[in-house]
């Protein structure tokens, strides 16, 4: 579904002909990565500022997309290659008339580079967080990787690396490769070595050499000290996702050359389908041709970038809509936090009003005190007018005027929009906004704000909210919290450790408690906020048991905030408060908790929030995703909550794994999701996640799960064996977590059209099954699989329906015909839960089994798979295709080590002295036989 789908007839009508207008280079503005005429425009490489200044670092970045590009053209047979990329220079190196940034930020790049180390060292790898076909979230490389020359034996070749990593990025396929099963129990009941394409060559060499196969087989496991090593001359020219270093690797695996029973992410998450039919079937391919004639497209066209001053600009709402449900009250107390707290230093800030006209109210103001801050919060606006109309495009043309007067233009700007305003000639400053070079961050208020708003964040990058009118909601202050500098210098970013509200009695309280972990510490801020007059009487803990009283907090009555900045680094631990409502009727309370690292040592816990998509249609969910690290590292086990406010509706809580199942892809990869469908109405809805960490549970994973190039140990060139260097792994140096943490991200908000007014119906299925596992267990398959619910992952389903076959096109192509297993005795879990299923595979395998025209070789293997039906008999999606050893004849056991080599020679030596015996005794009955002939002969010619 597409932005236009929030906008009526009319309005789509008029922004599509506005769109049609504009120049191609505007378009591409804030919009991503886009293909046109076979070239890749707008492709963003940002350096991370904790990377330090190296003169070689960019033209290695150059020579390694320029080698990918002709490569990349190659491999898609003429169809793909990079024309435009830019590269965003850190503002901690030194200016060298790099162009001024204009949309570009840290956080939007597509490749990122940073000096971080993950637990295999140098790994490039690529983020993905969505499913097979779909686009992932961004490639990652180590500065080392780009400027160490000895990386490329082990890696291969940066460019090819690249090309691997965008295969991922772009197309959403899988490594080939598979670290933790090396190899595989094929269909011919021979061992093999998972690769692809299997034609690819090699032997396996033990400690002290060359090695065969079985003294590196034990019990089906591989055996430490063993290693497969590929030779460095092959004749085969796939495939690049799994060893593009290989010089004779040009292509990717197709339906001819994919190994679809190698045991692999591509497999697993494609359903057994080559990476070339996925990258087909992507709309990048849907929408090109291969170019015509033998020449290679032109190099790709650099352009480097560099972001000046930090400049803000806030555009804010006073018309009299903003009145209602304490709109204005709720933007003051936001803004003012924003402003004291969370705007870095040395940032320029300007404020700008609004109603039918727009109004100047503060030009640019440095930030380099607080002095500054106080009086930039005391220009916000106070009151709102008399008038109801709203004109957005006034609001932002003033915001404008504010900060271009620093250097002629607003390029690299940020506007932070604020309306609640039905403004339907939003769209007539689009053309304005592109070309401005501003980011636009919307936040609309209510249920009355133009359908359209977004699309000025769309096109320009910024990010999306939505303040639902909801007395005890912090969304206000959510959203200003989450708005940053982008830099992707999470050193100088506040985190927002607490964030909640409640309708709080008369002289009732409010208690709770935050977690601040060691890393984070610094500029610590307890911020408070009410409704009525006066505060309420506040009582805030320290961990070492200091008490702060309500005299102890800065006071701002006129905007009803209390605020207390922690001096120094704040105490490690339990944080608790209580505030007693000594108002005489009910009011709504609310705290706000935010701090910064505590050292650059130490990288504190990080949370995005995310979805798929900002829009859908009833009744297709959205997917809410929560990526939860600590520097690179993915954090494991922790309780990941997302919030979603609807317009007029209560919030709904729902919690969100990290268990490779459902609307999770990868177990363990830090990145918590779950689909979203209960829908209250049409609207927007505003997300937010809450993530807490136990000190008593294990956290952090030093490894990096999913896609990344793969680090080759060594070849065999000319016979002999070249080990390359061993991969550097990162040092462990796990601190003592005396501590669990807390963090607050806002998701920004999403909108849905289509809901049904009234009950819904049941239109929600379980969702499809993407973990299930087949394992021979003597003469059984034994089934694994994670749990689906009634409606997608939540519920409980009410039967499963599985079927096999012995010919992976029968399943693979037509699911309800292939044999169907009998699961009458298999009663569904509740969702999330493990499922194990065994049945006899020979009940169901002697009978008929189509096989598909050309296939004629025996396999001894079946192939499973599963799908979930619901009580409405609605059906999941077909599953993963398992596959499994049909059986393994004991003579075709691999034969183990010394002891197996005594009883085969043993058992060779008894053979050879039977046949020796047996020899003698046939002899001897021959020649008996013999004599007794020639006595008969003799005697018959005496008579």
């Amino acid at each position: 579904m597409t932005h236009m789908d929030n906008m009526g007839p009319h309005g789509s009508l008029k922004f599509l002909t506005l769109l049609v207008a504009l120049i191609p280079e505007l378009l591409f503005l804030g919009a991503g990565v886009q293909l046109q005429d076979n070239g890749y425009d707008g492709l963003l490489v940002a350096i991370n500022p904790q990377v330090s200044e190296d003169q070689n670092l960019i033209p290695n970045i150059k020579e390694m997309i320029t080698e990918a590009s002709f490569y990349l053209f190659n491999a898609t047979k003429r169809r793909v290659f990079f024309r435009n990329v830019k590269i965003l220079i850190p503002v901690t190196w030194k200016a060298n008339n790099y162009s001024k940034v204009k949309q570009e930020l840290y956080e939007k790049a597509n490749v990122r580079v940073t000096d971080r180390y993950g637990a295999h060292g140098d790994d490039p790898y690529t983020l993905q967080y969505r499913g097979c076909g779909e686009e992932g979230k961004y490639i990652h490389f180590t500065s080392n990787f780009l400027l160490n020359d000895d990386l490329i034996a082990g890696y291969g070749p940066r460019g090819r690396v690249f090309v691997h990593e965008w295969a991922h990025l772009r197309w959403g396929v899988f490594d080939e490769y598979n670290d933790e099963k090396p190899f595989y129990i094929n269909g011919q009941n021979q061992i093999k070595v998972t690769r692809c394409s299997s034609d690819i060559a090699g032997i396996f060499v033990c400690e002290k050499g060359p090695c065969p196969q079985e003294n590196c087989i034990i019990s089906k496991l591989f055996k430490e000290g063993c290693m497969f090593i590929y030779n460095s001359t092959q004749n085969s020219t796939a495939s690049i996702m799994f060893m593009q270093s290989l010089s004779s690797v040009v292509e990717f695996c197709n339906a001819r050359t994919h190994n679809q029973e190698a045991p692999n992410l591509q497999n697993q998450m494609c359903s057994l389908r080559s990476a070339w039919d996925v990258i087909t079937d992507s709309a990048d391919f849907n929408h090109s041709f291969p170019m015509n004639g033998t020449e290679l497209p032109p190099p790709p066209v650099f352009s480097l970038v560099q972001a000046g001053d930090k400049v803000v600009c806030l555009v804010l709402d006073v018309s009299s809509k903003m009145a209602e449900a304490d709109r204005l009250l709720q933007l003051q107390q936001a803004a003012e936090f924003y402003l004291m707290h969370i705007v870095e230093i040395l940032t320029f800030v300007g404020i700008v009003s609004f109603n039918s006209k727009g109004e100047i109210r503060a030009q640019l103001h440095q930030i380099n005190s607080d002095d500054d801050r106080k009086l930039l919060v005391s220009h916000l606006p106070m009151t709102v007018s008399a008038e109801a109309e709203t004109s957005i495009c006034s609001g932002l043309k003033k915001g404008f005027e504010v900060v271009e007067k620093l250097n002629g233009k607003a390029y690299g700007s940020v506007m932070i929009l604020v309306t609640s305003g039905d403004d339907e000639h939003v769209g007539n400053c689009l053309l304005t906004v592109l070309s401005s070079g501003s980011t636009i961050h919307s936040i609309a208020l209510g249920s009355s704000v133009v359908e359209n708003l977004e699309e000025l964040s769309h096109h320009t990058g910024g990010l999306k909210f939505f303040v639902p009118d909801n007395s005890n909601s912090n969304s206000m202050i959510d959203a200003f919290s989450r708005i940053s500098s982008g830099t992707g210098d999470i050193y100088q970013q506040h985190f927002q450790l607490q964030s909640t509200g409640e309708n709080v009695k008369p002289h009732h309280q409010l208690k709770d408690a935050v977690a601040v972990d060691n890393s984070v510490g610094n500029d610590t801020t307890f911020l408070v906020t009410w409704q009525t007059s006066g505060p309420p009487e506040i009582l805030l803990l320290d961990p070492n048991g200091r008490k702060y009283y309500t005299n102890n907090f800065a006071t701002n009555p006129s905007l009803q905030t209390a605020c207390l900045c922690v001096p120094g680094t704040a105490e490690p631990g339990l944080w608790t408060y209580t505030l007693n409502n000594t108002h005489h009727s009910r009011q709504a309370l609310k705290v706000t908790v935010t701090s910064r690292a505590s050292s650059s040592a130490r990288p504190p816990a990080t949370v995005e929030a995310f979805v798929e998509r900002d829009s859908t249609r009833f009744p297709h969910p959205v997917m809410i995703y929560a990526n939860v690290r600590k520097g690179i590292y993915p954090i494991l086990n922790a309780t990941v909550t997302a919030i979603i406010e609807p317009e007029a509706a209560d919030p709904v809580a729902l919690d969100l794994f990290d268990n490779g199942a459902g609307a999770d892809i990868i177990k363990n990869d830090g990145i918590y999701s779950r689909y979203f469908f209960s829908f209250a109405a049409n609207g927007r809805y505003s997300l937010k996640v809450h993530v807490s960490h136990s000190p008593s549970l294990s956290g952090l994973a030093y490894s990096i799960p999913g896609s990344r190039a793969m680090y080759v140990p060594g070849y065999i060139a000319n016979g002999n064996i070249q080990m390359n260097t061993p991969r550097k792994s990162a040092g462990r140096s796990e601190e003592e977590q005396k501590w669990g943490f807390s963090r607050i991200s806002s998701g920004g908000s999403f909108s849905v059209l289509g809901v049904p007014a009234g009950p819904h119906p049941d239109v929600f299925p379980p969702c499809k099954i993407t973990d299930l596992h087949a394992v021979k267990v003597e003469e059984e398959v034994t089934l694994s699989w994670t749990a689906p619910g009634e409606d997608y992952d939540q519920g409980q389903a009410i039967s499963y329906e599985i079927r096999i076959s012995k010919h992976l096109q029968n399943i693979q192509d037509d699911f309800n015909n292939a044999i169907l297993v009998n699961t009458s005795k298999l009663n569904p879990q509740k969702a999330g839960t493990k499922e194990v299923f065994t049945f006899s595979p020979k009940f169901f395998t002697n009978g008929p089994d189509h096989q598909p025209d050309g296939e004629t070789q025996e396999s001894h293997r079946i192939y499973v798979a599963i799908r979930a039906i619901d009580r409405s008999s609605l059906k999941s999606a077909v599953s993963n295709i398992a596959q499994a050893s049909l059986f393994i004849p004991p003579y075709s056991a691999p034969i183990l080590a010394r002891d197996n080599l005594i009883l085969k020679g043993v058992l060779t030596a008894v053979g050879s002295i039977g046949i020796i015996c047996l020899t003698i005794v046939i002899t001897h009955c021959i020649l008996n036989r013999k004599n007794r002939a020639d006595k008969e002969k003799n005697g018959t010619k005496l008579i």
